[in-house]
Order: structure tokens, then C-alpha cells, then sequence
């Protein structure tokens, strides 16, 4: 099983540093995949600096984890993807839903149930 998850794990920081890259070299097709409107340059410097920021880091500690089977890395994933989806929720509550409101929940609610269980799979921390 352990070695699943690291897999599983692996795929999943794959995944977000195609978005991440994505983010840092291509904004314009991002911001429309993600339904964001950058404002000139600062808006797109922004889009280059933040999104890549989070999915990037999220995305090397996810591989960390995976690589050393070690749960303590994933924390970082874990806390970004729980954040992200609890201001998906306060969006809800303040502005409503639209159809195209759940897929990215989903998503998120995947990759934190699948870091969540390679977390407890790789077990407590090794003592150095």
C-alpha cells in the first residue's frame, strides 16, 4: 500500500506542476481555464507570481513526501488544498453557486483525501 501511495502522491504533485507551469509560462490560457480576468500587467505578473506559487510549492512538497514515503512533507499540501477548498465554500455562502462551481472542489476534496491517506499510510515521522 505504501508504495502505491507514493505513486499515487507523485501523480498528484505531477499534475500540479503542469498547472503551476502553466500558471508561470501561458497566464492568458490559464486565466480563462480558471475564469479569472488579470488586469495588465500587474494582473497577469500577479497570475505569473501567485498561482504558480501555491500550486508549484504544494506540488514539490507532494513529491518530497512521496519520494522519502515520509507524512511530514505532505502537511504542506494538505493545509494549501484545505485552505483553497474553505474559500471555495465562504464563495459559496457569500456569492452563490454557478455550474461551473463543483468540478474544482471535486478536485481539490480528491487531492486532499488522497494526501490524507498516503499521510496515514506513510505512518508517523522516522526519528533521525
Amino acid at each position: 500500500m505504501k508504495r502505491t501511495m507514493q505513486y499515487i502522491i507523485g501523480l498528484v504533485g505531477l499534475l500540479n506542476i503542469v498547472i503551476g507551469l502553466s500558471f508561470l509560462f501561458n497566464p492568458t490560457k490559464m486565466a480563462t481555464e480558471f475564469a479569472l480576468s488579470p488586469m495588465g500587467t500587474q494582473g497577469m505578473a500577479t497570475m505569473r507570481a501567485d498561482f504558480p506559487a501555491f500550486f508549484l510549492t504544494g506540488a514539490i512538497f507532494s513529491l518530497i513526501g512521496a519520494w522519502r514515503a515520509d507524512r511530514t512533507p505532505l502537511m504542506v499540501p494538505l493545509t494549501l488544498l484545505t485552505c483553497a477548498l474553505l474559500g471555495r465554500f465562504v464563495s459559496i455562502a457569500l456569492d452563490g453557486t454557478v455550474p461551473t462551481t463543483v468540478p474544482p472542489m471535486i478536485a481539490e476534496a480528491v487531492m486532499i483525501a488522497l494526501l490524507a491517506l498516503a499521510y496515514r499510510t506513510f505512518g508517523k515521522p522516522t526519528q533521525p
